[in-house]
């Protein structure tokens, strides 16, 4: 049987493969591997989830989000109805705006949390396309800001504009999602215990 097909990995003593008196002669240590042998990086280093774990803005961060999404959901609401009926525009606008502030509030805590973390603002490698996505975010929320206040688009244009920040926004969060996700998951892999096999000399 092929090991490397069945997902397995097999480290033998005094084999360049693997490290040296790892184990006792005669013995083979074998770890499951559920990605087809394919290992990924962790997202979080033994000292970075120290921080994360000790860090207030951890917590911070944890009450933002689904603050944020509440937030979406409402002015989600509120734009689509105006959008469709013509209605309540004044409260569609507020909302984006409300949106939007809760927005840079939770980057600017999110910025402070991820430097104390990875030890930098932005950008950090286990965030960094996620970060990306997040200017993206960012700029179409202030492009709507400065709309608003230049008095440069017409109501529905606003509110167009709204929606495509809001799109941007589910993608963001989408991609957060997935990573903290494939986070816990590869967590709970590297806390299986060893498979040890015992083989002749």
């Amino acid at each position: 049987m092929n090991l490397r097909q069945s997902g397995l990995t097999v480290h033998h003593p005094g084999s360049k493969f693997g490290p040296m008196g790892s184990t006792s002669p005669g013995q083979f240590k074998v770890r499951r591997n559920d990605d087809g042998g394919r290992s990924r990086p962790p997202l979080y280093t033994a000292e970075q989830r120290a921080r994360r774990d000790a860090s207030h803005w951890t917590l911070v961060q944890g009450v933002l989000a689904p603050v944020q999404f509440l937030v979406f959901l409402v002015s989600l609401g509120l734009v689509l109805r105006t959008l469709a009926t013509g209605d309540g525009a004044s409260a569609a606008t507020t909302s984006v705006v409300v949106k939007t502030l809760v927005l840079y509030l939770i980057m600017v805590t999110g910025c402070i949390w991820e430097k104390v973390v990875f030890g930098r603002y932005l950008f950090a490698p286990a965030f960094y396309w996620e970060d990306v996505f997040s200017m993206v975010v960012l700029a179409l929320h202030t492009a709507y800001l400065l709309a608003l206040v230049t008095d440069a688009l017409t109501t529905r244009a606003l509110l167009v504009l709204a929606l495509a920040a809001y799109a941007a926004y589910v993608i963001n969060a989408g991609q957060f999602i997935l990573k903290l996700r494939a986070a816990r998951l590869g967590s709970r892999r590297s806390d299986e215990p060893e498979m040890s096999m015992e083989m002749p000399a």
